[in-house]
């Protein structure tokens, strides 16, 4: 897998993370976080997850709530995979 740029990865108490080096968002709930990284597919797992603050421009991301896991795996994008939420709805 290619990677360019840099990532910077800080995780407070397993509860408050902040991450740069982002370049999409794959998929979220509150349990699992997917996105795309300059250093490739990263995983988020735990408990009451949210978003706080993204800017994709930046490629920076917060996200709060209990993290139980976090994870590196090969794949080269998350975009294009299943179907979006728009599309589900239109259904």
């Amino acid at each position: 897998m290619e990677q360019q740029g840099n990532q910077k990865l800080s995780l407070v108490d397993r509860k408050d993370l902040e991450l740069e080096g982002v370049r999409h968002v794959g998929s979220f709930d509150e349990r699992e976080i997917v996105l795309e990284t300059t250093m490739g597919l990263f995983y988020i797992k735990g408990e009451g997850l949210h978003i706080t603050k993204l800017n994709l421009d930046e490629g920076s991301l917060s996200v709060q709530g209990f993290i139980s896991s976090m994870e590196y795996k090969d794949g080269k994008s998350v975009r294009g995979k299943g179907k979006g939420m728009l599309s589900r709805i239109m259904k």
